[in-house]
C-alpha cells in the first residue's frame, strides 16, 4: 500500500499557478490526485503553466476566479464540483509580497495585501466548510504561511502579519470545526529559491548574507520541499 498515492482525490488549489503552486500541483498530479487549479491569470497563460505541472492533462482543471469577489468564490466553488465533486482537500496558497521599509509603506498597499493574504484565504475556507457541513463531508483544510509568521524581516511587516494572521486562522478553523471532521494545518515555507526572494539572492549581496545567517543550513529552500510537504498533509 503506498500512503502517498492521492488516487481520486479532489483538491483545489487557489494560487496554483504560482511559482510554487505549480509545483505542488506537478506533486500532487505525480501521486494520481485531480487538482482544480485556481489564479488570476487568463486562460492560455494557465495552459502554459498546466502543461509542464500535467502533461497528460487529464488530472488537472483551471478555473480563474478572485476569492475576495464572493460571486466568484461561490462560481469557483460550483464549477470545481460539477467537474470532479467536492473536494476533499483545499488548498489556501495564493498570496503576494511587497517589500517597502516600514514607516514608507503605502497603506494602500497594506490593504491590498491583507486583502490577498488573508481575507481571501478566510473566505476560501468559509464557503468550503459551509458545503462540508452541509453535505456532512469530512475536509482538510491546507494554509500557506511563512516562517516569517514568527520570525520578523526587515521591509515585509505586513506580509509577516498576514502570515501570522494565517497561522491563527489556521488554528480557529481546526478547533472549531474539528466536531464536524474538518481538519486544517498550515506548511510553512522557509526562504525559497522562487521570485523576489531568489532575485534579491541573486543581485543583493547584503540580502544574500543576511538571508544565509539566518537558514541554519545556508542555502535557499528548493521549491519541490515545499511541495513535499503539501504530498504529506494530502497523503
Amino acid at each position: 500500500m503506498n500512503l502517498l498515492d492521492l488516487q481520486d482525490r479532489v483538491i483545489l488549489i487557489t494560487g496554483g499557478c504560482g511559482a510554487i503552486g505549480r509545483v505542488i500541483v506537478r506533486e500532487l498530479t505525480a501521486h494520481n490526485a485531480r487538482v482544480a487549479v485556481n489564479d488570476i491569470l487568463t486562460e492560455k497563460e494557465a495552459a502554459v503553466i498546466l502543461a509542464e505541472a500535467d502533461p497528460s492533462g487529464e488530472r488537472t482543471a483551471y478555473f480563474w476566479g478572485d476569492a475576495n469577489q464572493p460571486d466568484k468564490l461561490t462560481e469557483l466553488l460550483d464549477r470545481t464540483e460539477a467537474a470532479w465533486g467536492m473536494p476533499d482537500i483545499v488548498c489556501c496558497h495564493a498570496g503576494m509580497v511587497d517589500a517597502h521599509p516600514i514607516t514608507e509603506y503605502p497603506l494602500a498597499a497594506f490593504d491590498q495585501l491583507i486583502q490577498t493574504n488573508l481575507r481571501a484565504a478566510f473566505a476560501t475556507a468559509q464557503e468550503t466548510c459551509r458545503r462540508w457541513q452541509a453535505a456532512e463531508k469530512p475536509g482538510h483544510l491546507i494554509f500557506t504561511t511563512s516562517w516569517v509568521q514568527d520570525v520578523p524581516w526587515p521591509e515585509i511587516t505586513p506580509y509577516t502579519t498576514s502570515k501570522a494572521g494565517m497561522k491563527a486562522m489556521m488554528r480557529g478553523y481546526a478547533r472549531e470545526l474539528a466536531a464536524h471532521k474538518i481538519r486544517a494545518n498550515a506548511v510553512a515555507p522557509g526562504i525559497v529559491a522562487v521570485g523576489l526572494a531568489k532575485r534579491q539572492w541573486d543581485t543583493d549581496p547584503s540580502y544574500k548574507a543576511r538571508a544565509q545567517k539566518a537558514i541554519p543550513l545556508g542555502f535557499m529552500q528548493p521549491p519541490e520541499t515545499v511541495a513535499h510537504a503539501f504530498l504529506y498533509l494530502c497523503s
